[in-house]
């Protein structure tokens, strides 16, 4: 199989001839060899596919060709349906192989019957908006054969009708849910089991791994090749799952289904409802308590008089809950599964009462109405070799960005996986030729007051160069917020920012208008795809290392230098590297593509260190000079495709 890829993926092989505008790559052939070999051999692979590798049919096709089970897991549901809806029908269809296959996602993804109807009969919506939501599900809960949410274009993704409609690890009765016959999550994971090749997402993924108990019995099938995609975001989601969590919103959850419960259950228990409003009370007392948004250490905030007395009251509302739901649990399925709840919530919360735990981090973030209290493992390596050891199976990661430099230490350490072949793809696209990097002189130190605003009067004679076409992109929602002001009545293009609409309308209105201006933060560094002139520049306001009073980052920093080592050279700045070859990433999508990468941080030239990310990023020509970046412009208008000199 392994000399098949060369010729699938070649100029006469079958892409070639049933996939309009298929070009052939010799980087993408490589990485199929890599990965069939990977396959074959049950090894564990690390490979970096640079942006036009075509790293998704260099897994897809030796995966479909290995005859094994294979299971490929990427990092949102998003991409999870372009996998599925749209690549793999393709490299199926071009391959011409019977391969079945299977779309997997986690339990909220999916409507559940027996919640639908709780929330009819209970007939409690927010809004008239989500009233008229929820007819509109409901007629659609008649027609879906999948119950895929993602089906109902016309509800947004953070409507507050889908926890009401959808089930999660809590709230879940399992086998034991009188709707199982017709349960869409049940048949999703049947299909799964029987099928060939599954596609799942990394939150899936680490679900499994966690072991969780759902009531469903092993989540995924067992397979012979697991194939991570955007596997960067690999440690971050590991370590919320494999943490601990205790949230406002589960808490109230928890009170408002007991509620319903009681009503169908229990209605001679008036108490229950008292206790379960109680508990309302509590939850939002802590809240208040917590006072102004953001993240701290849990040791920094428990000790105070106000939280002391919250989280006592809060817990002893709990328990009081608890005991009387175990003395109704006996007249229905749904109390039971209350009760298992609140016992399970009062065993996680019990945690943070006494945190002595030194592999973990206790840790709080406080939003606009909820909090969440976090115990965060300081490594995952350990629990995640543990996984792997249990399953004899190929390993292969595989994004386009992995590597610092030429070195995947730093990935391969966090995972364990010290022992695990690696392989870099540069990608195929002629940066040399199509692209520029900018890094504009004379700008303050990044922790300077102004620095936000010299940021925008750097940028704004190179979008006005640009035309606008430009993502603006921030490591802060602060400096966004801030740029957005100073922008506003400055910029002669529409300005996009986020927040004011959801991401997918955001960009689609981008698209359409061909000279917005977008301004944006995480959200729009990865995972987003604009081809062609309407993206032309992307700015980069700072170098994007976390944020210094991060109480993970706090705590891990202090581990490492406990051990003996660098914690600025071994974790913050590969993680910031990483970070960035990701953000510089949105700028050329396409072979066609060409434009300005504008970085702003001084210190990419003021400290040693900024030699590190200039060379992890793709070989493009560098200027500090603003005519250099307008006359690169001016060209791209005057000849097509055709770079200054």
């Amino acid at each position: 199989m392994i000399e098949q890829m060369h010729e699938v993926l070649g100029p006469q092989g079958p892409f070639a001839h049933t996939i309009t505008g298929f070009q052939p790559r010799p980087q993408q052939q490589a990485m199929a060899e890599a990965v069939a070999e990977a396959i074959a051999d049950y090894a564990t692979l690390i490979a970096e596919a640079g942006t036009g590798t075509g790293k998704t049919y260099a897994y897809l096709v030796p995966a479909l060709l290995s005859g094994k089970k294979v299971i490929v897991s990427t990092g949102t549901r998003n991409l999870q349906d372009q996998l599925f809806h749209r690549d793999l029908p393709m490299v199926r269809s071009a391959l011409n192989v019977p391969v079945s296959v299977a779309l997997l996602k986690g339990r909220a993804n999916y409507l559940c019957q027996y919640r639908l109807r709780l929330a009819e009969q209970e007939g409690r919506f927010a809004s008239r908006e989500v009233v008229d939501q929820f007819q509109r599900v409901r007629s659609w809960a008649g027609r879906t054969q999948a119950g895929d949410i993602a089906e109902v274009n016309d509800v947004a993704e953070d409507s507050p009708l889908w926890p009401l409609v959808t089930s999660n690890a809590d709230n879940c009765m399992g086998g034991e849910c009188p709707d199982l016959a017709e349960c869409h999550v049940a048949k999703a994971r049947r299909a799964a089991q029987e099928a060939e090749l599954v596609v799942i997402n990394h939150h899936l993924l680490f679900a499994d791994m966690a072991l969780k108990e759902d009531g469903f019995g092993e989540l995924l099938p067992t397979a012979e090749a697991y194939i991570i995609d955007e596997a960067h975001q690999l440690p971050e989601v590991a370590s919320t799952f494999f943490g601990v969590s205790v949230g406002g919103r589960q808490l109230l959850e928890l009170a408002r289904d007991s509620v319903l419960e009681h009503q169908h259950e229990a209605g001679d228990m008036p108490e229950l409802v008292k206790a379960a409003e109680t508990l309302e009370y509590r939850v939002r007392d802590l809240r208040l308590a917590f006072g102004n948004e953001g993240r701290r250490l849990w040791n920094e905030v428990r000790s105070e008089s106000k939280v002391i007395n919250a989280f006592t009251e809060m817990s002893d509302a709990l328990s009081a809950l608890h005991e009387l739901l175990s003395a109704a649990a006996s007249r229905g399925k749904g109390l039971e599964n209350c009760c298992d709840r609140a016992e399970l919530l009062q065993t996680r919360l019990s945690q943070f009462g006494e945190p002595a735990v030194s592999e973990q981090i206790y840790w709080l973030e406080v939003y606009p109405r909820t909090f969440t209290l976090n115990a965060t493992p300081l490594a995952v390596a350990e629990p995640f070799q543990r996984f792997m050891a249990m399953r004899k199976a190929a390993w292969i990661f595989t994004s386009a960005t992995l590597a610092v430099k030429d070195d995947f230490s730093h990935y391969a350490r966090q995972l364990g996986l010290e022992v695990a072949a690696t392989a870099k793809w540069d990608s195929p696209f002629d940066y040399a030729r199509n692209a520029l990097l900018y890094v504009p002189p004379d700008l303050p130190e990044p922790n300077s007051a102004d620095y936000t605003d010299a940021v925008i009067e750097a940028a704004l004679p190179v979008v006005e160069a640009s035309r606008g076409r430009a993502f603006l992109l921030f490591t802060s929602h602060r400096a966004l917020k801030r740029a957005a002001e100073v922008l506003v009545g400055r910029c002669d293009y529409p300005l996009l920012i986020q927040g004011s609409a959801p991401k997918s309308e955001l960009l689609r209105q981008f698209r359409e208008l061909g000279n917005a201006v977008l301004l944006g933060t995480g959200s729009f560094w990865e995972g987003v795809d604009v081809r062609g002139e309407a993206l032309s520049c992307v700015v980069i306001d700072k170098l994007p290392f976390a944020m210094p009073d991060d109480p993970v980052l706090q705590a891990r920093v202090q581990a490492i230098e406990r051990q003996g080592g660098n914690a600025f050279r071994d974790h913050q700045l590969p993680t910031a590297v990483i970070s960035l070859k990701q953000g510089v990433g949105r700028l050329i999508r396409d072979a066609e593509d060409r434009g300005v990468m504008m970085l702003c941080d001084p210190r990419l030239i003021s400290r040693s260190y900024g030699k590190v990310f200039l060379d992890s990023l793709p070989p493009m020509r560098r200027t500090r000079r603003l005519d250099r970046v307008q006359q690169f412009f001016a060209r791209m208008e005057q000849v097509p495709n055709v770079a200054v000199s």
